[in-house]
């Protein structure tokens, strides 16, 4: 039998279902550590981050230390994909209960740094996600492509090319584990 996407997608979300809840906590701290040693040298940077569901990677902590110098962005959904607006609070729990900052009249459509959640990874380093095909409408609109990470509370990969074209691929993924930079 051969793996296929959706099929990948049904692993990789079972695993993240029936990982231990009370290592949550650790894996995220490990998460954001890395994070920020990446971020570490990060000023004056334009940043699109994303607000965490239950199963993604909480990278909050994160989030909060970098907008003291950064431009910080979160996706805002508009129609089959999102755009981009300035993360500021108070935030509202919208569709498939994600939160999002208010909307805004700014039309932002460059960033230097992008950090996206993933439920899996093949071999090209391509995102296999909840499948709603979001960030890939997104990153397809943008002009400049920005440094992309992927981040992971679990490691789910492989080394099978089972991605479309149209997947957005990443320069970085960072899971609690693991760092593995595109080549």
């Amino acid at each position: 039998m051969t793996l296929n996407k959706t099929t990948f997608r049904n692993i990789c979300l079972h695993r993240l279902k029936n990982s231990s809840k009370h290592n949550r906590f650790y894996k995220n701290a490990l998460l954001n550590k890395k994070l920020l040693s990446i971020f570490k040298t990060k000023k004056r940077a334009k940043i699109l981050f994303y607000y965490p569901l239950v199963m993604e990677a909480d990278i909050l902590k994160v989030m909060y230390k970098m907008r003291k110098y950064n431009d910080i962005y979160i996706p805002f959904m508009v129609g089959q994909s999102f755009k981009m607006v300035p993360f500021r609070l108070p935030l509202r729990k919208k569709k498939f209960n994600i939160y999002e900052a208010g909307n805004t009249l700014r039309n932002i459509n460059k960033i230097d740094i992008a950090v996206v959640p993933t439920v899996g990874v093949d071999g090209n380093l391509q995102r296999v996600g909840f499948g709603k095909g979001m960030y890939d409408r997104f990153f397809d609109k943008l002009q400049k492509k920005p440094y992309i990470i992927f981040t992971q509370l679990e490691f789910c990969y492989t080394k099978e090319l089972i991605c479309d074209d149209y997947d957005i691929a990443c320069d970085l993924l960072i899971t609690p584990t693991k760092i593995v930079r595109k080549k």
